[in-house]
């Protein structure tokens, strides 16, 4: 069971991977919007900034407590979140808004894809809305505009992790916080990188399993994720960037006799810029290796639109 606790959490890598911005100021800088308007900036008052990130993670293969990896049944997780940001900040230094997240997972050797045909075929399938979290994105210091945090309260809107040994999400509300950071590098726009700290506490009851195959309480309750990631971004064009990235995951658990996991990833993507405010992006990561965590592979597909 601990192997499946994770796959539905793959979405943590490549998130980080889909955040550009849009403001008119950046437009006068000259380049274009995903060159000048980096992850760590904010939207300007009044701007309205939506983001639809999709991404599919499949595996067949199930790392154990020391890291050696064996085959399993394909396991399916969709994860489907909607981001809305409104800039209330004069200087561009605050912007608040909501999360929400949809999932879809199927398990016991069902296809990648079906996990679209929503079915909820008792034993190997679930699929609703999930969450929602209230967040404020910032910047602390007025000197480092390329220095953002967001943080958010995720609330679980789900009665159970697992019903019928299909895992669906956490029950469990989270305190998240992301650190955004990114610089040039040269004199040149054409090289950006680009770091990303998600850190996430996980607090409620402990899992429990009742007689009617449900489950109570969450399975991380009482635990830190620390999510540090890099993105190296090269520019050909000033509307195309294509870019490569290591992400690095760890569960800690606070309690004597709690769940622990750790994984790495590195993975490949591509955003283009189809108008002054829409950006299409697309990315695949690679689960290279872990400790009690599933194993594959997470094609990713987002759209991202600021007015």
């Amino acid at each position: 069971m601990k192997k499946i606790y994770t796959l539905a959490l793959a979405t943590l890598f490549t998130i980080g991977a889909f955040a550009q911005d849009n403001s008119d100021d950046d437009q006068d800088q000259g380049g274009s919007v995903i060159q000048n308007l980096t992850p760590s900036k904010l939207i300007g008052k009044g701007q309205v900034d939506v983001k639809w990130f999709n991404n599919l993670f499949t595996q067949t293969r199930v790392a154990d407590a020391n890291g050696d990896v064996s085959t399993a049944p394909r396991g399916n997780f969709f994860t489907s979140t909607l981001d809305f940001f409104y800039g209330v900040s004069e200087n561009r230094r605050v912007s608040i808004g909501a999360i929400l997240e949809f999932r879809s997972n199927t398990i016991g050797g069902r296809g990648a894809f079906d996990v679209f045909s929503f079915d909820g075929e008792r034993g190997s399938a679930r699929s609703g809305l999930t969450s929602i979290a209230p967040s404020i994105k910032y910047v602390p210091f007025a000197s480092l505009s390329n220095f953002s945090i967001q943080s958010s309260i995720v609330i679980p809107l789900i009665d159970s992790e697992f019903e019928n040994g299909v895992f669906l999400d956490e029950d469990a509300f989270v305190l998240q916080n992301r650190f955004f950071y990114d610089l040039p590098l040269g004199t040149s726009k054409e090289w950006q990188l680009f770091f990303d700290v998600n850190t996430e506490y996980n607090f409620g009851d402990d899992l429990v399993f009742t007689d009617d195959g449900r489950s109570e309480g969450s399975f991380a309750s009482n635990s830190l994720r620390l999510t540090p990631g890099a993105f190296l971004s090269y520019f050909p064009t000033s509307k195309f960037t294509a870019q490569v990235f290591a992400q690095h995951f760890q569960l800690i658990s606070f309690d004597d006799d709690g769940f622990e996991q750790d994984l790495t990833a590195v993975g490949a993507g591509a955003k283009y810029q189809l108008t002054e405010s829409l950006n299409l992006e697309v990315l695949w990561s690679y689960f290279a290796r872990g400790n009690d965590t599933g194993l594959g592979e997470s094609y990713n597909f987002g759209l991202r639109y600021v007015l």
